[in-house]
């Protein structure tokens, strides 16, 4: 609360501190000013694409019952999803680029991407369609500012970034529409389910409804500050109007969501690590699980189809508090790991990612160079995720939420153990195998499995 109120006033500052430091002539001449060399390959223009397959299967096992949003307890047919991008960025000026990126997605998850809140697939979300679309995924605008008598230093040309030499002390601004995982929650080795880990709770940190669309992208202004060992990112964006909905909306204190990120470098030994601590307040027009249990002795189904994602909120209220800790650190030059815990306050339904209220998750990465492969990659690691006590009496009540709902629950932890190994076969050519072993989906021991699931990820780069 106190930080949305402050945060326009916080935005307004560091832009008039950046202003101020931009104009102020240096006390010494430009001459006197010692600079490493501009080594970077500046070009106006930013392009890349991207291409990822993922095929997935998972086995049966034995469940009590099934309801609206449960896994399949039978082996399904497998389920493909492919996702194709272009990455264009222009420089406009000194410190600004626009970045837009048109996509074409399409497949499904398996069981359409419900029954488990870890869901199985990175690259799917929930939709009854699963024909291909061409959409804008991105379309902002950066501008960034120095801060005082800074040094500079390379930004190499990326999918998100034009090649151009950035201040180490700056104030940065994003505006447009992105997707909040862009910049907030990164890890090195946790974080992109194209090249790394499958699972929702493993690539994002499973318990901050992040503000998104059914795509997982939103609209606003993020404001960063960045030294060479600090940053901090401060941001207002819009949310759904019904939950994991493209619809979004923006109205004041009332349906909006701020976030705020302190992030700072680590060193162990030489080896390169990074802290980054998340807190996120969100109000938009999602019931409480407590009016969801009303509605269920009441049979009010208008409220009931907003809580599980089928009918759009008339009234606004809903409000969730969300704190996330990740933590990724180099162990050696070949091997680094990682952790996140993260908690929300679970009183209203999720409204945009997925229905963890509780998690925590720790993983390791393994380079290939000991085994005369050093492109490959494995990683291993586990997640358990846990939901609220409100949350757990609707369900077991026979409520549903947008992504799981049994039509009763006995509860217990989610938990999930996953592992990859991600081959280079060639030049811009990737090939990973993907396990998972999942017990007690959807957090009911009455269908706790486990549940064994199989991929097969192709993925094209340049």
């Amino acid at each position: 609360m106190v930080m949305r109120k402050f945060l326009p006033c916080i935005a307004l500052y560091l832009l008039s501190v950046s202003s101020v430091n931009a104009q102020t002539p240096p006390a010494a001449p430009a001459a006197a000013t010692t600079q490493p060399p501009d080594t970077t390959k500046t070009s106006p223009w930013s392009t890349h694409f991207q291409l990822t397959v993922i095929n997935q299967i998972h086995s049966g096992f034995h469940a009590a019952y099934s309801g609206m949003n449960s896994l399949s307890d039978t082996v399904e047919p497998a389920a493909t999803s492919i996702t194709t991008t272009l990455f264009l960025g222009r420089k406009l000026w000194k410190g600004a680029a626009i970045y837009a990126n048109p996509e074409v997605s399409g497949g499904r998850g398996l069981s359409y991407s419900v029954g488990v809140a870890g869901a199985l697939n990175g690259e799917t979300y929930r939709i009854g369609n699963p024909e291909p679309v061409l959409s804008l995924s991105r379309a902002y605008f950066q501008q960034s500012f120095p801060l005082g008598h800074t040094d500079y230093e390379d930004a190499p040309d990326g999918p998100f970034q034009v090649a151009e030499r950035l201040p180490t002390h700056r104030i940065t601004i994003t505006a447009g529409k992105y997707a909040m995982s862009d910049q907030y929650d990164v890890n090195a080795y946790s974080h992109d389910p194209r090249s790394q880990f499958l699972n929702w709770s493993l690539m994002s940190n499973g318990a901050w409804d992040y503000p998104a669309d059914t795509k997982g992208y939103t609209s606003g202004l993020i404001v960063e500050w960045h030294t060479p060992n600090w940053a901090v990112r401060l941001s207002s964006v819009a949310v759904p109007v019904v939950a994991n909905h493209p619809k979004m909306e923006y109205v004041f204190d009332k349906a909006m969501s701020e976030t705020a990120e302190l992030e700072r470098e680590t060193k162990l030994g030489s080896h390169p690590g990074t802290i980054r601590l998340l807190f996120s307040y969100t109000q938009s027009r999602a019931p409480s699980y407590k009016a969801g249990l009303a509605a269920l002795k009441d049979n009010d189904t208008a409220l009931l189809n907003v809580i599980d994602g089928n009918g759009e909120g008339t009234s606004y209220g809903g409000h969730k508090t969300g704190l996330g800790l990740n933590a990724d650190q180099e162990l050696t030059d070949n091997i680094g790991a990682f952790a996140r815990v993260g908690w929300n306050d679970g009183q209203y339904a999720t409204w945009a990612f997925t229905e963890i209220d509780q998690t925590a998750s720790l993983g390791l990465s393994f380079k290939g160079a000991p085994w005369k492969r050093p492109d490959d990659v494995v990683g291993v690691a586990g997640v358990v995720n846990g939901i609220s006590a409100e949350h757990r009496a609707f369900l077991k009540a026979g409520g549903y939420g947008f992504i799981i709902g049994d039509g009763n629950l006995n509860y217990g932890h989610e938990s999930i153990v996953e592992t990859y190994y991600n081959a280079k076969l060639y030049e811009h050519v990737f090939l990973t195998f993907d396990y998972q072993y999942v017990t007690n989906p959807g957090y009911n021991k009455d269908r706790h499995g486990p549940v064994h699931v199989f991929a097969f990820r192709g993925h094209i780069e340049f």
